[in-house]
């Protein structure tokens, strides 16, 4: 019997599953190196949307000590996710430990499919920060996004002899350890600086009041309205337009949307100026004209050695050259206690949404030139020399 043609299939099948697992390799690397990448130019970023999944698990009586837990911890696993999916996908692409890496690889994505279809199912997550906040993805994105991925890795999986390394004897392992010191300096670096990329909306030359206000082409959500009655112990749902007579008890009123609207917020929300009594001064703080600092802290217990030095020498270089500094806080009554009583500065504080300071400031504290609504600088904590000179 002639099985010539049985051979002469079996190499050609091998070699097109090889080069279907090594695209993959291919897609796979790029894209992990990519979301890592962008990820790492802003890592308190991600523990702050972290933090936005273990508030929402924290309602759970169970894991209520565990989510405070991470809560806390949230920015140290920013940080080893980040590089966790770096350097995974630099491994990948350099074929170094493939059985180690691919089996890594599946519980990353495992792990990511599960916070995503977390976000679509559950409706309580909005975005889940894949690619940060230089390339908002919708729940429903980033969970087809990992979908994909995850049958891409299954085949590495399943497959991880098809990969050959790149380079032979140790290079690939010192490439790896480089790739983790060169990570991890870089998210030390933006930490301490700010993001080198700055994709929030108050990034420098943005007007902050036109920021507050709705787009002009927004599209409002459609929602139907439905009221609950109770009559003789029983509930019962009516429509606006067909609402029961007077021997009925008005219980509630249910909003339902009927279809979602489009680009129907603000870029800056909450993003509002409280005095000390709960006066709004968000306006005229921000209408003023000159020149004039934000000083945004997040919190004074982290401790303030590695600023104030540096904070008094602002202090008074903005007298010098008649320039109000502004405090903002989270937790106003702790910091006017700190600037105002302790040390004696005299600076109007003014309490704000935590989110929102949060946003405004990535590092803790951050300080902001404005000039009216528009930013025209920003420092973060480790440049704040840098705003005398």
């Amino acid at each position: 019997m002639d099985t010539s043609p049985i051979y002469s299939k079996k190499p050609a099948e091998n070699r097109t599953l090889t080069l279907i697992v090594n695209i993959s390799r291919v897609i796979v690397g790029v894209l992990f190196i990519f979301s890592g990448l962008v990820k790492a130019n802003d890592p308190a970023g991600l523990s702050f949307k972290m933090q936005e999944f273990f508030d929402v698990w924290g309602r759970y009586p169970p894991l209520h000590e565990m989510m405070i837990w991470l809560s806390d911890s949230a920015l140290v696993f920013s940080v080893t996710i980040i590089t966790l999916e770096i350097i995974v996908g630099i491994a990948l692409l350099l074929g170094w430990s493939r059985r180690f890496i691919s089996s890594l690889l599946l519980l990353l994505i495992i792990f990511f499919t599960f916070l995503t279809s977390y976000a679509v199912f559950s409706g309580k997550i909005r975005t889940c920060g894949c690619f940060g906040d230089c390339i908002p993805l919708t729940a429903m994105d980033s969970f087809i996004k990992d979908l994909v991925l995850l049958i891409l890795i299954l085949l590495i999986y399943f497959f991880p002899k098809r990969i050959k390394p790149l380079f032979a004897g140790s290079i690939n392992f010192l490439l790896i350890v480089v790739s983790v010191a060169l990570v991890l300096g870089f998210q030390w670096f933006v930490l301490r600086h700010l993001p080198i990329k700055d994709c929030l909306p108050f990034r420098k030359g943005n007007n902050l009041l036109a920021l507050r206000k709705m787009p002009a082409d927004a599209v409002q959500d459609k929602v139907a309205f439905t009221f609950v009655y109770s009559k003789n112990g029983k509930e019962q749902d009516f429509d606006q337009n067909h609402l029961p007579d007077s021997t009925w008890t008005f219980v509630r009123r249910n909003d339902v949307i009927i279809e979602t609207g489009k680009n129907n917020e603000p870029p800056i929300k909450d993003f509002i100026l409280n005095t000390l009594s709960g006066a709004d001064s968000t306006e005229a703080i921000l209408s003023q004209p000159g020149d004039y600092y934000l000083f945004f802290v997040k919190d004074i217990e982290s401790g303030t050695d590695h600023w104030l030095t540096n904070f008094t020498n602002l202090y008074t270089f903005a007298k010098s050259k008649n320039r109000p500094i502004y405090i903002i806080a989270s937790q106003a009554s702790d910091v006017h206690q700190f600037f105002n009583k302790t040390n004696n500065f005299g600076l109007p504080v003014f309490s704000c949404d935590v989110t929102a300071v949060k946003t405004a400031a990535r590092t803790n504290p951050c300080l902001y030139l404005m000039h009216g609504p528009v930013v025209i600088q920003k420092w973060g904590w480790a440049d704040l020399r840098k705003a005398i000179e």
